[in-house]
């Protein structure tokens, strides 16, 4: 049966086959190693960071908390409740990304090289620049990178490239040079920092701002801390840290001076409205205090409150309710004004002090969608769909809103009818009332009224130039952008370690996959572990270039292995019955031949007739090796009967005791012509004659020659050779031996390093 694989692995075997490949790691070693100082080099190490940003909460505009009598909610505007999911995209939005990349010019990039594969990105002091037509940076579509190799004179070769192609290529100007391309003109100079004692090659890639603000997008990361929380956590990762922390703080500032900018529109809009009632308010105010003076002279009332004095309570009642519902109805028909205008068509409505809550409601419910309108045309393109329906959703509110505004002042116009009709019962019934009384306090009354609502509206005014002198941004800067310490990734160490483990690891893996490939057996321990058949030696590869390497004087690595193989044949023996070794192997190429000569060269050596007989007659080599010139050899021997034996024996003059009968011309029908009873009755004749008989035959994965010589055999040697032999041809070796289609077979292990092996020094 064949040798079953074991399911462990053999250490030992294992570190042998890495010792022989011992440069195999030395050179991946080298190789990595040379790979990360090289990377360590040109890689610039990353480090990370990092701002974090509350955004504000606002619970109402605020206006609304600043007190102020019975109509202090009139200037109320709605102002939405703060999301911080709205204001993260607000923060990460294209437009704020666009305009932080117009403040810090990040569409300029200044490359510049400095000494052997080190490249830095300069962001001021730059040694050239490239200046462009005003507007161009709106329209440009595509990156232009500028390539240009520079001398102490200003003479420079420029290659410039768009789309990745060279639309300018090695260009030799004198700068400052103007170059008229397809995407616009282009000028480099030179700048102060432009060295005047060596050359400068740098590269200046140009981006139009919205190209340049979708890669910043890309590079910039952002995240809500926590769903619980109002904070948003910004990063970004590069290898120009103050870079990085100028962008991210200039994201910032843009999104708050957007946030200052929206809060104080809805203010300017409030104080706009306030002026231009008050203007009015103050003529109409100034008119009635006229009419009150010159109605008191003309009546010649001089103390009008004593006068006053027998209203009656129920009349004072009714005179404040009809005050209040006539203040009411005043606020209703501005409201109405100010919706009807169309200049405030799409701004904010303010908020009447009245008594009806479903009017209210309305205006809150308008003004939401009026300031949805505002934050997303401040983003948005022209002929957005989402903002024309918003356009078309404010155009039929305002019309309800409308509506319901001039309803609330329909039932007060009619309650203010009611109450003067009431006060008229009463004044009816107050016959003793003067007319001038009653006529003068008509006009007091109307005054109040003007009066107040001036007051109103000058504290609000007040209020809301307050607010424009104290506008808080909505993005409080918990953390100014601040870059970690230590850098990202592995650090020099790290990355060296990771090359030595990847020199260390590679050999093992291009072993064994070249193992797999080949499918050759490479060690003495893998013909253990693929054969039970036992080993009778192995022969190390000779440098000499001779066939025969044994000889007396002889003590190479090679003819020492071959006597210590031939102690171990001896052992298998049982002379002097046992006396012809067939040597035999699996394919050409594996050595049979040289394993036969020099194994009979080696039993000569111990005063032994031996002969050394070529049965591999489908292609001789015998003759070749020993250089003989044989009158005639086995096949004619076999064929012929004339032939005697004594004339196919040649002797080997280089080897005493040694002779050679050699395989011949090649017979067309060699399979039949080895099982002949001339074949037997040579090998009769030699066991006579001989004390060992060494028999090299053909390769037995290809022909059955050898199978048909057992019958004059007493041992057979199967030699494989160390990277030519196949795994497959070594489980042959367990098939012979298990069929016994072979005598005592054994295997001789051929092309082994006998340097680490045996420790001998080759001639």
């Amino acid at each position: 049966m064949a040798k079953k694989q074991s399911e462990f692995i053999d250490i030992k075997s294992v570190l042998d086959d890495y010792l022989r490949h011992w440069l195999w790691f030395v050179v991946s070693i080298v190789f990595f190693l040379g790979i990360g100082v090289l990377y360590t080099r040109v890689k610039k190490p990353v480090y990370a960071v990092r701002a974090n940003v509350l955004i504000a909460q606002e619970d109402s505009n605020p206006l609304n908390s600043m007190g102020g009598g019975e109509m202090a909610t009139l200037g109320s505007l709605f102002g939405a409740k703060g999301s911080v999911d709205d204001e993260f995209y607000v923060l990460s939005s294209h437009s704020i990304y666009r305009e932080a990349v117009q403040e810090l010019k990040l569409n300029r990039r200044y490359f510049v090289r400095k000494g052997f594969l080190n490249t830095v990105q300069e962001f001021e002091g730059y040694p050239i620049e490239v200046e462009v037509a005003a507007g161009m940076f709106d329209t440009l579509k595509t990156a232009i990178t500028f390539k240009i190799k520079a001398s102490p004179d200003k003479k420079a070769k420029v290659t410039i490239i768009a789309k990745k192609k060279k639309i300018v290529k090695n260009a030799e100007v004198q700068l400052p040079h103007v170059f008229n391309t397809a995407y616009g003109n282009f000028e480099l100079r030179a700048t102060d920092a432009f060295p005047t004692d060596e050359s400068v090659k740098t590269s200046i890639v140009l981006m139009g701002y919205h190209h340049a603000a979708e890669d910043l997008a890309k590079n910039l990361s952002m995240s809500i801390a926590s769903k619980r929380a109002n904070v948003i956590s910004m990063g970004i990762n590069t290898s120009y840290p103050e870079n990085g922390e100028d962008i991210l703080n200039e994201v910032v500032r843009q999104y708050n001076d957007r946030g200052i900018e929206e809060k104080n529109l809805q203010a300017i809009k409030t104080r706009d409205f306030l002026n231009e009632r008050l203007a009015l308010l103050e003529g109409d105010l100034n008119a009635a205090e006229s009419d009150i003076q010159n109605y008191k002279q003309s009546q010649g009332i001089v103390d009008v409150e004593v006068e006053a004095k027998y209203q009656t309570e129920k009349r004072a009642t009714i005179e404040q309710s009809l005050i209040n519902g006539e203040v009411q109805g005043e606020v209703l028909k501005m409201t109405a004004e100010f919706i009807k205008n169309p200049k405030n068509a799409y701004d904010l409505i303010p908020s009447p002090s009245v008594e009806n809550p479903g009017l209210l409601k309305a205006i809150q419910s308008y003004n939401e969608v009026v300031l949805r309108r505002m934050q997303l045309a401040a983003n948005a393109k022209a002929g957005n769909v989402a903002l024309r329906q918003l356009t078309d959703q404010i155009d039929a509110m305002r019309d309800n809103v409308y509506a319901s505004v001039m309803r609330a002042y329909d039932t007060n116009a009619g309650a203010v009818r009611d109450l003067r009709s009431k006060l008229n019962s009463t004044m009816g019934r107050l016959g003793a009332v003067p007319v001038q009384e009653r006529e003068y306090i008509d006009k007091e009354r109307q005054r109040k009224i003007k009066q107040e609502i001036y007051m109103f509206l000058l504290q609000r005014q007040e209020e809301t130039a307050i607010m424009l002198a104290n506008s808080t941004p909505k993005g409080i800067v918990v953390d100014e952008a601040f870059t970690l310490n230590e850098a990202l990734g592995l650090g020099t160490k790290g990355i060296l370690i990771i090359c030595l483990l990847l020199g260390l690891c590679v050999p093992p893996m291009a072993l064994y996959i070249r193992k797999f490939i080949r499918n050759r057996v490479d060690t003495r321990q893998e013909v253990e572990r693929l054969t039970d058949v036992p080993i009778v030696g192995e022969i190390s590869t000779s440098r000499s270039g001779k066939h025969l390497v044994v000889d007396a004087e002889e003590t190479s690595s090679t003819a020492e292995l071959f006597r210590l193989m031939r102690s171990n044949l001896l052992f298998m023996l049982t002379p002097p019955t046992e006396k012809v070794v067939i040597v035999t192997s699996a394919s050409p190429g594996d050595g049979k031949s040289f394993v036969a000569v020099n194994l009979a060269a080696s039993l000569a050596l111990l005063n032994k007739r031996v002969i050394l007989v070529g049965m591999d007659i489908r292609k001789p080599r015998l003759a070749e090796y020993l250089n003989i010139h044989a009158p005639a050899g086995l096949t004619q021997y076999v064929a012929n009967p004339a032939i005697s034996i004594d004339s196919i024996i040649v002797h080997e003059p280089n080897m005493p005791n040694m002779d050679v009968i050699v395989a011949g011309p090649v017979p067309p029908n060699p399979g039949e012509l080895l099982t002949s009873p001339r074949v037997d009755e040579l090998f009769a004749q030699l066991r006579r004659n001989y004390d060992f008989i060494i028999v090299d035959t053909a390769p037995v994965g290809r022909v059955s020659d050898t199978f048909t010589l057992d019958r004059i055999s007493d041992t057979a040697i199967f030699v494989c050779r160390m990277g030519h032999t196949s795994i497959t041809d070594m489980h042959l070796a367990d098939e012979i031996r298990d069929n016994h289609r072979l005598k005592k077979l054994s295997v001789a292990i051929n092309g082994t390093p006998a340097r680490r092996t045996y420790g001998y020094g080759e001639k």
